[in-house]
């Protein structure tokens, strides 16, 4: 995989949202009221939770969801707007995020625009589609609160969102992958079921949808007794009370993974359970197939309880076909009663900005209003350069402790280049483009006298009144160990 480092350092505007250690959020986006829906769970409005943005309306919806009759959007202006949820123990967590653009504009033109958690980019949403448009992820916390943020990436197109949902997971989940790499789901099926399974059947409210990858199948119900905690993926009693079986003993379940055309790593769970107690002359094994190879050793399903195969770190494509074959001695077709792919992210999570960077741009939110509405942590990708930045070099950006990477180039930045940054070892220093600025090969103008200190401090303020004010849709990047 490979391994990006590279973070950049802005100025975000953040909601705050106070939880306990065990977190089962659901925020309705743009909407004012709580209410209980038809799953049992408590959705709450944004309002006390959200610094920037607007509340809107959607003019049309095709979904039976009520989280996609409102939403808010961020016209601000800000490269980036935050929800910011404190609180939180570090472990592993699910978050979903919705997106419903339903016309609420009545421009009929639906944005694109960035997703990020805790600085990672999570991807970018078109919000095109009919129907709501449903991210979700799942990783270990690295600290203890949670950013989702949304990045403006075209002009005039304002991101927006419907809703947003945080589940605390056990830590025994998942761990095939380690704790370092996010994963994002592109399937979750609970084969054999006519609906989808969520909270309250699923304590962790995964969305298990209905059968929507091997073609020619017959859908069969359990009569065992099944419990939960059966794995150390805890897949609910309610996915595995299905199955699907092939046509006939002979025949394989292929399966449609989703995919992408070109090479990515994944980790997919399997789950089977015998769904009857077989008859003396009765027999049930199977083996996967990976590519018309054989990929597991033989199958055979408990009953009354389940057996979980999982595989990690496998670079598939759209090419790549995964079968349930059955065994030579098997008299049963193949069963399969659920199944989970994920695509590993393709670089490992950070730790989040050092506290002596937080505090050091912390320490300048007293100084300049522009400041008064950011909290958390204020790393997110970005860039610096090409911004028309004017005046001298701040000072204080050589104190920041894990600053690695520092792109000013295109400018109009004039003067020295502070000491703090010129002597700061590791640091790779970018500023051409400044032809006003005095580097070791050209001419530094004359300084200012003393006597005009008081000017010389008025104007560094107003650089970084200026310099913070664009810092929203620009960068400093930092590299985090």
């Amino acid at each position: 995989m490979a391994n990006l480092p590279l973070l950049s350092c802005l100025l975000l505007a953040l909601c705050s949202l106070s939880l306990s250690a065990d977190v089962f959020v659901s925020i309705d986006c743009g909407s004012s009221a709580s209410y209980k829906d038809e799953n049992g769970i408590t959705w709450t409005g944004d309002d006390k939770y959200v610094k920037t943005g607007e509340s809107r309306s959607v003019q049309s919806s095709n979904s039976s969801s009520h989280v996609a009759d409102t939403l808010r959007v961020f016209t601000n202006n800000r490269s980036k707007n935050c929800y910011n949820i404190d609180s939180v123990k570090q472990g592993r967590v699910l978050i979903r995020a919705t997106f419903h653009y339903g016309n609420y504009d009545g421009k009929s033109s639906p944005p694109t625009f960035d997703l990020l958690f805790d600085g990672y980019v999570w991807g970018s949403v078109d919000t095109s589609g009919s129907l709501p448009a449903l991210f979700e992820v799942i990783y270990v916390t690295k600290r203890e609160s949670i950013s989702v943020c949304l990045a403006q990436t075209e002009t005039g197109q304002f991101p927006f969102i419907s809703a947003l949902e945080i589940r605390s997971l056990e830590s025994s989940m998942y761990r095939a992958v380690g704790d370092s790499y996010p994963l994002f789901p592109r399937r979750r099926v609970a084969f054999g079921t006519n609906a989808t399974i969520r909270f309250p059947d699923d304590p962790y409210d995964r969305l298990w949808r209905r059968d929507a990858f091997a073609n020619g199948t017959i859908q069969v119900s359990s009569d065992a007794r099944l419990s939960s905690g059966l794995t150390n993926d805890n897949p609910p009693p309610a996915v595995l009370k299905t199955a699907a079986t092939a046509a006939t003993p002979n025949s394989t379940i292929d399966f449609f993974m989703g995919f992408p055309p070109f090479n990515v790593s994944v980790y997919i769970n399997w789950y089977f359970t015998e769904v009857t107690r077989l008859k003396p002359n009765q027999t049930r094994s199977f083996y996967i197939s990976k590519d018309n190879s054989p990929f597991s050793t033989p199958i055979v399903p408990p009953y009354g309880n389940c057996t979980e195969l999982y595989v990690s770190n496998i670079t598939v494509s759209s090419n790549t076909t995964f079968s349930l074959v059955p065994t030579e001695n098997s008299t049963l077709p193949p069963l399969i009663n659920a199944m989970e792919v994920f695509r590993i992210g393709d670089y490992p999570l950070n730790d989040g900005t050092n506290k002596k960077d937080v505090q050091g741009l912390a320490s300048l939110q007293e100084a300049f209003s522009l400041l008064q509405d950011w909290s958390g942590d204020p790393c997110l990708p970005s860039d610096l350069h090409n911004n028309s930045l004017q005046g001298n070099i701040p000072d204080f950006l050589g104190t920041l402790p894990n600053l690695k990477i520092l792109n000013l180039e295109n400018n109009q930045f004039n003067g020295s280049i502070p000491v703090s940054l010129s002597s700061k070892q590791g640091l790779v220093l970018r500023v051409g483009g400044n032809p006003g600025l005095c580097t070791s090969t050209t001419t530094c103008s004359i300084q200012a006298p003393a006597a005009n200190s008081s000017v010389k401090k008025k104007k560094k303020k107003n650089i970084l009144e200026m310099l913070f004010a664009t810092i929203i849709s620009s960068i400093i990047v930092l590299q985090f160990s």
